[in-house]
């Protein structure tokens, strides 16, 4: 088997010394989760007393609260996913943490893989949490919605992937607002709090386009028991920019890390 077989198969290792790392902060982990609980009591269950009813994706009629939950689901792994993401650049700037990984066997793309399967990590963990509260809530509509977990993995992948390559592009502490400039928007407007058919029909195609409307239109199904071939695009969509983020955040370290 030929060396680019191997490529990134020591991630596991980093991934490892991160765990140690926040073996005792565990804490800073979670806290991360508390934002998207306090939109889905807030929001979901205090508005939605007023708000009422609201069309599913089936247009049948549905709490609000179970409409919103699978958003705030989506959202609690891309936000677990992208604040590890954008840790990588205070360890590839200023503690330069892969200076002293690559004096071992590990390469830039172990650092890639092992820096997104923590993020996905985290995502996943956020994920958990909220579901834990969802559906002791009784906010889980159907079967379906135990893969809601192994979707937040993959919405966890993928914007892991994309908040790496995005993080070995930023220059300076500043940059961080561009990031904050884009996925704040993305969680008002990716279909979380209103259905789509809500928004103008020239922001509809641009609200399709975000990464987060999949992950949310994926989970939605999922709760309510609405799974259609169109989850199969979600999930492609969501597979093809984690692996094309990864890609690029391979390329990008090994020539930042090895310049």
């Amino acid at each position: 088997m030929t060396a680019a077989a191997f490529a990134g198969s020591r991630g596991r290792l980093l991934f490892e010394r991160n765990l140690m790392v926040y073996r005792r902060a565990w804490l800073i982990i979670f806290s991360g989760v508390f934002e998207p609980l306090f939109y889905l009591f807030s929001l979901g269950i205090g508005l939605g007393h007023f708000v009422g009813k609201v069309p599913g994706p089936d247009g049948r009629l549905i709490n609000y609260a179970s409409f919103v939950a699978p958003a705030l689901l989506a959202s609690a792994a891309m936000n677990g996913a992208i604040y590890d993401a954008t840790n990588v650049f205070w360890k590839l700037k200023y503690i330069k943490t892969y200076d002293a990984v690559l004096s071992t066997p590990i390469g830039p793309a172990d650092v890639a893989v092992g820096e997104t399967a923590w993020a996905l990590f985290r995502g996943f963990l956020y994920a958990v949490s909220f579901m834990a509260v969802a559906g002791a809530l009784g906010l889980i509509e159907s079967v379906w919605g135990l893969l809601a977990l192994p979707g937040a993995v993959l919405i966890g992948f993928t914007f892991a992937g994309i908040g790496i390559a995005a993080t070995t592009a930023m220059r300076t502490w500043q940059d961080f607002e561009l990031i904050s400039l884009v996925q704040l928007p993305m969680f008002l407007f990716s279909a979380t709090f209103f259905p789509i058919s809500t928004y103008p029909e020239a922001a509809q195609w641009v609200v399709r386009c975000s990464p987060l409307y999949h992950a949310i239109e994926l989970l939605r199904a999922l709760n309510l028991g609405t799974v259609g071939w169109a989850q199969l695009v979600n999930v492609a969509y969501l597979a093809a920019l984690g692996s094309g983020g990864l890609y690029v955040a391979q390329r990008r370290l090994g020539k930042l890390l090895l310049k």
